[in-house]
């Protein structure tokens, strides 16, 4: 059996990260959750959340849930000979595999979704968890050629919140174009790809391998640094040395804009900000990870580099995976740069390097690129 899907909406399965395990009305008056096949899911989409535009489809590994699966007939309306899986027991956020935002179409009905990730196809589910994390935090979600573009006023200096994420087959005139309707306020519009950009393009490219940690993978053992979960404003003292060192010029307003940023995330999945303290508690290293069901990410490894040469950063990545595998996450992803050294770090650490994406930044039309 492949994946089954839940309906949901952002903040119930927040919730049900924090808590563990998904709770539905259903389950309490009836004793059982609904799901739904990827091919029927749209029957219950349209009956109970006609015009939403943010509902969540959580892919279920049914191998993961507890309590017994049984396929039942739906309600009057649906085909008659149709049945639904409906879960008589718990469904621990370990079973979700893969989190995706679920769009109706331009006429507000919803269609069977496309492309829903295998719970054993862990480059899909990783390529899946980075575009459905980048839709959910948004503050707007437009189509463009080939793919969406991501907006958030919030935090204008940030071209991770602010960029193109195209996913198909694209010529450089409609990227081009694309750019400067949706982005042509940005000094440097972004775009990222998941394949290499079109021919005369023109734009700086960067290359980006997907490396990642599946569940036959021992746990590293702890490293030399002690490890400590902090908040936001503790890692703010790395942070904002950090951007300014790598980002000369930039101003402080852009940099409020990145550190605010970084608390996006939290409100759609699980975010542990993981640091290794110096002299006066201020961190000296330390990174993000994420939490979505089953699937981790480890983001932006950073140490300072009078810290450089201790282990600290091998301190910050095996706490981090130790983390992840406690709460259930099987599969542990994150993105190297094609031509730095610690991708082949990473490789020794464990993790298997199954692909890649491709950033693209247009020519200046300001001198920072702050992000």
């Amino acid at each position: 059996m492949g994946p089954l899907l839940h309906l949901s909406s952002p903040a119930a399965w927040r919730v049900a990260l924090s808590a563990g395990s998904v709770v539905t009305p259903s389950l309490l008056a009836d004793g059982f959750i609904h799901l739904s096949a990827p091919e029927q899911v749209h029957l219950p989409a349209n009956r109970l959340f006609a015009g939403r535009d943010d509902l969540l489809a959580l892919a279920v590994d049914p191998d993961r849930v507890v309590g017994e699966l049984r396929w039942e007939p739906g309600v009057p309306g649906d085909p008659a000979s149709m049945t639904f899986p409906h879960l008589y027991g718990r469904l621990p956020v370990a079973a979700v595999t893969s989190v995706l935002p679920y769009r109706a179409e331009a006429d507000g009905t919803y269609l069977a979704p496309v492309g829903v990730p295998d719970p054993g196809d862990l480059p899909a589910r990783a390529g899946a968890f980075d575009r459905s994390l980048v839709q959910r935090r948004a503050g707007v979600v437009a189509p463009v050629t080939g793919g969406f573009a991501v907006l958030d006023p919030r935090v204008a200096a940030s071209y991770e919140h602010n960029c193109l994420w195209i996913t198909g087959d694209v010529d450089a005139a409609d990227v081009a174009a694309d750019a400067e309707r949706i982005l042509g306020g940005w000094a440097r519009p972004r775009a990222v790809f998941d394949r290499p950009p079109p021919a005369g393009l023109g734009w700086e490219v960067g290359e980006e391998r997907l490396q990642i940690l599946g569940p036959a993978t021992p746990t590293p053992p702890a490293g030399p640094a002690p490890v400590v979960a902090v908040t936001s404003e503790v890692m703010a003292g790395l942070w904002r040395p950090s951007w300014h060192r790598d980002l000369p010029g930039i101003a402080e307003a852009a940099v409020d804009d990145l550190i605010r940023r970084e608390t996006f995330a939290d409100a759609h999945c699980r975010v542990v900000d993981l640091a290794v303290l110096g002299d006066g508690g201020v961190p000296v290293a330390g990174t993000q990870l994420r939490i979505d069901g089953a699937t981790a990410a480890i983001e932006a490894v950073m140490t300072e580099p009078a810290a450089r040469g201790r282990g600290v950063g091998a301190s910050l990545v095996a706490d981090a995976i130790r983390r992840a595998r406690e709460a259930g996450c099987d599969l542990v992803w994150l993105y190297a740069a094609a031509d730095d050294w610690p991708r082949r770090w990473y490789e020794r650490v464990g993790f298997v390097d199954v692909g890649a994406r491709w950033t693209a930044v247009a020519p200046d039309r300001a001198a920072v690129d702050p992000g």
